[in-house]
């Protein structure tokens, strides 16, 4: 379940704890909220399958290191190195920040900062993407797409509508935007923001892509240290 949560924006992203790691409930339509405060969308499965990763990779790591003999500890050490980066960056990392100026995308190796004046669309297929007015495309990392449970969450509108017009009831309010996949919810609610403040002048300037180096630099140096000790067996 994928959902926004508000914390004030700093120019590096925001480490999660307590609640942060577990985002809150989007905030009513129609709530004003700061433009200073960033909703932050991030994939709770892709948090729960991170930590479980480390902590497997961690177990079977320093068991190696501490019982291996030979260049078994030196292999675990440059295996670590290697996997560990990886899975922060595909599983704890990504996250997308929003708030009324502008839409920061945090993905395994890349923070894309986009101000709303800069984004064309945001679209929703097999996977969730926005494209600038530049012609530039950026996958959301942090908002996978699952279509077997946006199939189930339209055959859940579907039966609520046909029962709703079986009992005479409002049929729109069957179809309420809280039945759809929570990925597509947090899709709209960007949309929103984007149609309501693209014209502001405070959504206004570059877009800017940073490296992130602090997850590259350990990668390389794990696989050049395993490619090494591989390479002298």
């Amino acid at each position: 379940m994928t959902s926004p949560e508000h914390q004030s924006p700093d120019p590096e992203p925001a480490k999660p704890s307590g609640a942060a790691a577990r985002p809150a409930s989007a905030p009513a339509s129609g709530t004003a909220t700061s433009p200073y405060q960033d909703r932050i969308y991030r994939s709770p499965a892709g948090l729960v399958g991170g930590v479980l990763l480390l902590g497997i990779i961690g177990w079977l790591g320093v068991d190696a290191v501490v019982t291996g003999e030979g260049r078994t500890p030196w292999l675990a050490l440059a295996t670590m190195l290697l996997l560990v980066p990886l899975i922060i960056a595909y599983t704890l990392r990504p996250a997308v920040f929003v708030n009324d100026d502008r839409l920061r995308v945090r993905n395994p190796f890349r923070v894309i900062v986009l101000p709303w004046g800069q984004v064309a669309s945001l679209r929703s297929g097999f996977s969730n993407e926005v494209f600038t007015e530049a012609g530039a495309k950026y996958q959301l990392w942090a908002l996978p797409v699952s279509l077997r449970a946006r199939n189930k969450a339209a055959r859940q509108e579907s039966r609520a509508a046909a029962r709703a017009a079986r009992e005479g009831g409002d049929t729109e309010g069957a179809t309420e935007a809280d039945r759809r996949h929570e990925s597509d919810r947090a899709m709209a609610e960007m949309r929103e923001t984007h149609e309501r403040r693209q014209d502001a002048e405070a959504a206004q300037g570059e877009v800017t892509v940073r490296w992130s180096y602090e997850i590259a630099g350990p990668v390389a140096a794990g696989a050049v240290l395993l490619a090494v000790l591989l390479a002298v067996a």
